[in-house]
């Protein structure tokens, strides 16, 4: 794993505790656009499941990962998709 994605592993697992944790670099699919850099990092998929998203709606669940690595978002990292479940809830 690469130096930007194991950041956001990190912040991600200390700030959430995750059962579940998936990051993938996504750079690769958005070469020449806004943000991309040589070298990727730029662009991530990530999925979480976590109980610190239990009752919160789809919204407040992303700004709460957004929030923990904001360090990144204004800088290396020009775009990150988030899905972040609850224990239990279906998602891929």
């Amino acid at each position: 794993m690469a130096a930007i994605a194991q950041r956001l592993e990190a912040k991600l697992t200390a700030a959430f505790s995750p059962t579940r944790l998936q990051i993938d670099d996504d750079s690769a699919r958005h070469g020449g656009h806004a943000g991309s850099r040589p070298g990727g990092e730029s662009h991530f998929n990530v999925v979480i499941e976590a109980a610190a998203f239990e009752g919160a709606s789809r919204v407040a669940r992303q700004r709460m990962v957004y929030q923990a690595v904001a360090e990144e978002l204004a800088g290396p990292v020009h775009a990150m998709s988030v899905r972040a479940l609850a224990p239990g809830e279906a998602g891929s």
